[in-house]
């Protein structure tokens, strides 16, 4: 996309954002006012959860799901800074900071073969934005060339965007990055306690059966591993939320329709968002799960970023 063609955006949006009217499609909020169904702990055949504000049987979200990240694929790095006006990729480095990956060694102490490194399985993480990030640290950081990555993604055309960036951008060379087409509610190619780290960033709101999802990365996590998450959250200023629906409902979905020529998918993505549990909630499925929860930046157990926006949640499994 040129650097002409961001402007003639802008324009069309605040244009659409400054016309009267609600902030979001009614049809949509009638839904959501109806539908506040549970999602079932194991699928039933009359057994129903959310896609987007619509309610759909459970069988069939995984695959609308992966028609949505199949459409999005090449377009995800543009869509990602124009939704976000560049700070997610903010969020994804204090992510990464905050989990501080990789095993430390000392100044001295260099060139390869310096201890056992992590073994790191990032879910959902198919473009390799986390991954990539994670590895630098390992490198940078931590002066760990160890440490392995195994980027898993239930979608094969995300995965092939995360290779096609990790060739571009050299990490393929390193050795240390593998792919695993996955569900993460099903991860029976991975042993138990074998992950040092599991990390998911703006991936678990997509998944049909969370809860499932949180038990699987327990069982694959080792004694004393962590598992760190950075979703989209609720944000926790009046004002600021009113203001930030607007953005969300009103101009991302036309951003889609724009860009991507693809309207309905990022219109999932906004509800999706919108759908997904309070911090406080989601804070308790995690221990539920099985986890200890530390007390975060705020001693609540969780790091808001930009008021609630977005926000890290991280667990330990017990050493015993």
């Amino acid at each position: 996309m040129s650097t002409a063609t961001i402007p003639r955006i802008f324009t069309r949006l605040a244009h659409h954002l400054l016309k009267p009217g609600p902030p979001y499609r009614c049809l949509s909020c009638s839904r959501l006012l109806a539908q506040q169904e549970q999602i079932p702990k194991q699928d039933t055949p009359n057994s129903t959860t959310h896609f987007g504000f619509e309610t759909v049987p459970s069988s069939s979200k995984q695959s609308r799901v992966a028609n949505v990240f199949t459409s999005v694929a090449s377009s995800y790095d543009t869509m990602n800074d124009l939704m976000s006006v560049g700070t997610h990729r903010l969020w994804k480095d204090y992510f990464v900071r905050s989990i501080n990956p990789g095993i430390r060694n000392s100044g001295e102490e260099k060139g390869q073969g310096q201890g056992q490194g992590q073994t790191i399985l990032d879910i959902a993480g198919g473009t390799g934005d986390i991954a990539f990030r994670m590895l630098e640290h390992c490198t940078a950081i931590n002066n760990d060339h160890t440490s392995k990555i195994i980027v898993s993604d239930i979608n094969p055309d995300m995965l092939a965007e995360g290779k096609r960036r990790a060739r571009a951008g050299g990490y393929e060379q390193s050795g240390r990055l593998s792919w695993m087409e996955a569900n993460a509610e099903d991860l029976s190619e991975v042993e138990n306690n074998s992950i040092d780290l599991y990390t998911v960033a703006f991936g678990i709101r997509n998944f049909t059966h969370k809860d499932i999802a949180l038990r699987e990365a327990f069982r694959v996590l080792k004694p004393g591993g962590v598992f760190a998450c950075l979703e989209f959250s609720k944000v926790n200023n009046r004002l600021f939320e009113a203001v930030y629906k607007r953005w969300s409902f009103g101009a991302i979905p036309l951003i889609g329709q724009l860009v991507a020529g693809d309207r309905e998918s990022y219109q999932y993505l906004v509800e999706s968002i919108e759908r997904f549990p309070r911090q406080e909630e989601w804070k308790g499925m995690i221990e539920e799960a099985g986890f200890l929860v530390p007390g975060g930046e705020e001693g609540k157990g969780w790091d808001n970023l930009m008021g609630g926006i977005a926000c890290v949640h991280k667990g330990m499994k017990p050493l015993r």
